[in-house]
């Protein structure tokens, strides 16, 4: 079953981070995500820049707003994922426990997922 790991942390603690801090993160994830291709269990990971860097499109009006910054203020900002093909919940949480060992502080939300992909329906639907 395919999960999400959405990773959150406050970025203004991981944008304080000295350039040799992030290296020394970035090289323990490495090791985990290498753990996961070799099982062949690791599929798209991202990294996301920092929400001064976002655009939102606001979609509560017509036309919709298009605004610079994070849709939300909040303590944690979603900055990055993993999706990972394990077999249960517990698959996924012991993957996010070997993340949350390379990376110190925030948190990993864990969804299911669920893949669209062009012409394809999904599961239990039909045309028409």
């Amino acid at each position: 079953m395919l999960y999400a790991n959405l990773c959150y942390h406050d970025e203004d603690v991981t944008c304080a981070w000295s350039k040799e801090q992030d290296d020394a993160v970035m090289a323990k994830l490495a090791v985990v995500q290498d753990k996961l291709t070799k099982q062949g269990r690791l599929g798209p990971v991202a990294r996301l820049l920092p929400t001064t860097a976002a655009t939102t499109l606001r979609k509560d009006r017509e036309p919709p707003l298009v605004i610079d910054g994070p849709f939300a203020e909040t303590k944690e900002q979603l900055l990055g994922f993993y999706v990972i093909d394990v077999a249960d919940l517990e698959g996924a949480l012991g993957v996010a426990r070997d993340l949350a060992k390379a990376n110190p502080g925030g948190a990993y939300e864990i969804r299911p997922l669920r893949l669209y992909l062009p012409g394809a329906l999904p599961e239990g639907t039909t045309a028409g």
